[in-house]
């Protein structure tokens, strides 16, 4: 069993390169988890007080949940994978069965930031994107499928995103194994890495 860790800045294509990954080794090889899905719930607070609360700090998910089950994939153990709601800032009470398989992908901005994250993973890869594009990526996910207004993601983005990339996302580059430029447009690179991983599946065949 493998462990992959993608990680990167928002916008970066963290998700377009676990994707191909996934593509070219079969759903049936690969189980993918994206940190988003670990954002801490507070319930008890209402829906303006959530809307202020800093969703890029490392801080702002349950990484002793996520590190928890990760170790539970790799023992062979299915998970209950949390479900979240970005447009309500709510994790929902229902969950997702995701089995374990040979390879399990982390996706995630934060995922080389927590040390216990880092030493689970055999890969760690950090797809690195020029910050202009990741913005407008951003910004038009966040329109298009949070129902956020452009003037709130561009408030949220000076106040926290880039602040938190500066202060976290971008040290953690440090740890990855490799550095992956232009997320899922960079094909040659994503064969590279999936070249690797048949290697570690099948180090036999591979010579």
């Amino acid at each position: 069993m493998l462990t992959v860790g993608i990680a990167g800045g928002t916008g970066s294509g963290k998700t377009s390169v676990a994707s191909s990954i996934v593509e070219h080794l079969g759903e049936s090889v690969v189980t993918l988890i994206p940190q988003d899905a670990y954002y801490k719930d507070y319930p008890n607070l209402s829906p303006g007080d959530r809307s202020r609360l800093n969703y890029d700090h490392p801080d702002s998910f349950d990484t002793e949940l996520l590190h928890l089950q990760i170790e539970q994939l790799k023992q062979g153990q299915a998970v209950q994978m949390p479900v979240y709601d970005f447009s309500t800032h709510r994790r929902h009470q229902e969950t997702i069965l995701v089995p374990s398989r040979q390879v399990i992908i982390l996706e995630g901005i934060h995922v080389l930031v927590d040390e216990q994250l880092r030493d689970a993973m055999d890969i760690k890869i950090f797809v690195d994107t020029d910050p202009d594009v990741r913005v407008l990526r951003r910004m038009l996910r966040d329109v298009k499928e949070r129902g956020r207004s452009v003037d709130s993601v561009y408030s949220q983005y000076l106040q926290t995103v880039k602040p938190m990339h500066d202060a976290f996302i971008e040290p953690s580059k440090r740890y990855a194994d490799l550095i992956l430029p232009e997320g899922g447009e960079n094909q040659i690179g994503i064969s590279l890495v999936v070249a690797r991983i048949q290697h570690f599946l099948h180090p036999l065949s591979s010579k």
